[in-house]
């Protein structure tokens, strides 16, 4: 159907059906392929949704005076015990951070094709950007040696071994790939799920909760307060991984066989084994109120969590949070089993959802 507009002396005509093959073709991957940024109608609802929430959160490390922190780290009042959580923390950090933007940036982004899709992935890598500032913040502000960090996730074992996990997963992808077979399409859901699931959403949470520890009893608020801020980020990111496999592997039906989903509880198995390993050099010895026990026990529970979220069975059965304090802060709804039809009730309402045919 042709849709004529005329303007004086001169008419012009519209296609509205090949406007309509156009927004059929918007897909994850193997979708139309445009230089054209049109995001308009949307059909990834979810993650234009997202954007926006996003956006609404943005913050700067500046804003927050880092004047007590210094203080403390100066003082007799802060355990060596306790530096030592700060120094791993801002030590992981300052590598995660990067390994997790660059790989939104040149392989994920790369090969989507939806607009929305890349908007919403263009502003997690810039969130990725601010989180790398805000550890450089707080490196300048206590006058830590730089070369102390790059030496701790280059030196330290459980940190090289976190990082090798994903960027083997990142690596493997840095090619060009025909994402009609199947075996690439798996691969790059594995690299949605490692880095989404399993590295943001269960391997950052471990020093979450110990820096938010800290906090919560006064110690390094400007830190703590940073990592709160980063915490509600990458909640946001978790879902945005979350919501693209869900979508991914949903549109690519193939994807979706028992020994691919065991796989997938594999790698968070071997996430959670690395993440344990951690813990116990981020807590050799106890500091107030922590336990590396009771954080190796979160751990689990968070693991099950996000498996859960993806539909995926949990690896420890009946696993219950030991901080029910950061209950509110790591609870995530569980969504429709992906494995088990279209999943639509993560997609949120808004006054830009996609009209109805009648009314394009």
């Amino acid at each position: 159907m042709d849709t004529v507009f005329q303007i004086g002396s001169r008419s012009f005509v519209l296609d509205e059906d090949k406007a309509r093959e156009a927004f059929a073709a918007k897909r994850v991957i193997n979708g139309r392929k445009t230089e054209a940024f049109n995001l308009l109608p949307l059909k990834y609802q979810w993650a234009y949704d997202l954007y926006r929430a996003m956006k609404a959160n943005h913050w700067e490390p500046e804003d927050i005076p880092m004047g007590k922190d210094i203080e403390q780290w100066q003082s007799n009042s802060i355990s060596d015990q306790e530096r030592w959580i700060i120094r791993m923390g801002i030590g992981y950090f300052s590598a995660a951070e990067g390994i997790v933007g660059d790989n939104i940036q040149h392989v994920v982004r790369e090969l989507v094709t939806a607009p929305e899709l890349k908007l919403v992935l263009g502003r997690h890598a810039h969130e990725e950007n601010i989180h790398a500032d805000s550890l450089l913040y707080m490196i300048s502000s206590l006058r830590i040696n730089p070369h102390e960090c790059e030496a701790m996730f280059e030196q330290i074992p459980s940190i090289k071994r976190k990082n090798e996990f994903v960027t083997n997963i990142s690596r493997s992808l840095r090619r060009d790939l025909d994402l009609t077979l199947v075996e690439n399409q798996k691969a790059l859901a594995k690299n949605i799920f490692v880095f989404g699931q399993c590295m943001e959403g269960t391997q950052f949470y471990g020093l979450f909760g110990m820096i938010l520890s800290l906090y919560r009893q006064n110690k390094f608020p400007a830190i703590g307060q940073m990592f709160r801020y980063t915490l509600r980020d990458e909640s946001n990111h978790i879902e945005v991984f979350r919501n693209l496999f869900m979508d991914l592997v949903n549109e690519n039906p193939a994807i979706q066989d028992d020994n691919f989903r065991e796989e997938l509880r594999d790698l968070m198995r071997e996430a959670v084994r690395l993440e344990k390993e951690f813990i116990v050099d981020c807590l050799p010895v106890g500091a107030v109120g922590l336990s590396a026990d009771d954080f190796c026990t979160y751990i689990d529970y968070i693991a099950d969590r996000r498996l859960e979220g993806v539909g995926l069975k949990p690896i420890t059965q009946g696993s219950k949070n030991p901080f029910p304090w950061l209950a509110e802060t790591i609870d995530i709804k569980k969504e429709q089993n992906f494995f088990e039809g279209r999943v639509t009730e993560y997609q949120k309402a808004s006054a830009l959802e996609v009209p109805d045919d009648d009314d394009l």
